[in-house]
């Protein structure tokens, strides 16, 4: 099913929480991806961009609030969108940041409701999306346990917002990835060791599968050969840290497995479709919660 999708490697590590994202672009140029974590996706000066969601797509207005649950196909595209400085934040987490027992509180159950719904993809009403306009816009200038706190309140207020849309007729789910124990063993070694050289035989092991039936496992579970799956995880990192830390290109190259810098600027175009000095430029903040 995801074989003509790309599957995103987000920046977020294991022991992160939340991910904020906050830009301005001219263009959208990432394919139709899905990823394990929730996104919830703020779009401002979009007027005309296509939205697509699952099997829903439609143009989207001046404001723009949807949550997509954990691997659900999606994108935006300019499509009809004459604009420039379209302001975009996009906040990522991972699928299991609320325990199942929290979730099952009480005060909870609006979030809990609203997660089960994302499996959808959910546009919030443009009514709700101006008053929380003015939260999400601030969310990477908040430092520590007060970004993770308003996070949650921002959730809760969605989960009681009226008039939310379902997108999609169809929905995600997980089995088609996290929930193979092969595809998780993997996603973890290389979580564990992407920042060292990770041969084909030394992961087929790790399976118990000989390299040449590891090859096609993972081509046909990920879209993606395993040396393009352990990039994507490097330049992951490697993004985030150009926008976290005060680190030259060539230091963000090497500390996340890369032994040539002119190979990791050709990865990391190909991924990000610029270069690492322009991903860099391109972003006006980036917060994480430890």
């Amino acid at each position: 099913m995801y074989k003509d999708y790309h599957r995103e490697i987000t920046p977020l590590s294991p022991e992160d929480s939340f991910l904020v994202f906050d830009r301005m672009k001219d263009d959208f140029d990432f394919p139709i991806h899905f990823h394990p974590e929730y996104e919830l996706n703020f779009i401002l000066n979009g007027k005309g961009v296509r939205r697509i969601v699952g099997d829903n797509m439609e143009e989207i207005d001046d404001i723009e609030l949807v949550l997509v649950g954990p691997n659900l196909q999606h994108c935006w595209e300019m499509h009809n969108c004459k604009k420039k400085n379209i302001h975009e934040v996009t906040i990522q987490f991972h699928n299991d940041l609320f325990d199942i027992k929290l979730l099952e509180r009480r005060i909870m159950k609006p979030i809990k409701d609203m997660f089960e719904r994302s499996t959808h993809g959910i546009l919030f009403s443009k009514k709700i999306s101006e008053e929380i306009k003015p939260r999400i816009l601030k969310l990477s200038k908040i430092d520590s346990i007060d970004y993770f706190l308003e996070l949650v309140s921002i959730l809760h207020d969605l989960a009681n917002s009226r008039k939310q849309q379902l997108l999609s007729s169809y929905t995600a789910t997980n089995k088609d990835f996290e929930n193979s124990g092969k595809i998780k063993k993997v996603y973890e070694y290389i979580q564990e060791n992407y920042h060292k050289k990770i041969s084909l035989a030394e992961i087929s092991d790790q399976v118990n599968m000989s390299p040449v039936s590891f090859n096609r496992f993972i081509k046909k579970r990920t879209g993606k050969t395993f040396i393009d799956y352990v990039n994507d995880t490097r330049i992951g990192y490697a993004a985030r840290w150009l926008l976290e830390k005060d680190i030259s290109i060539a230091e963000a190259a090497f500390k996340c497995g890369f032994n040539n810098i002119a190979n990791f600027n050709r990865v990391f175009k190909r991924n990000k479709n610029c270069t690492p000095s322009q991903y860099r430029e391109e972003f006006s903040g980036i917060k994480r919660v430890l």
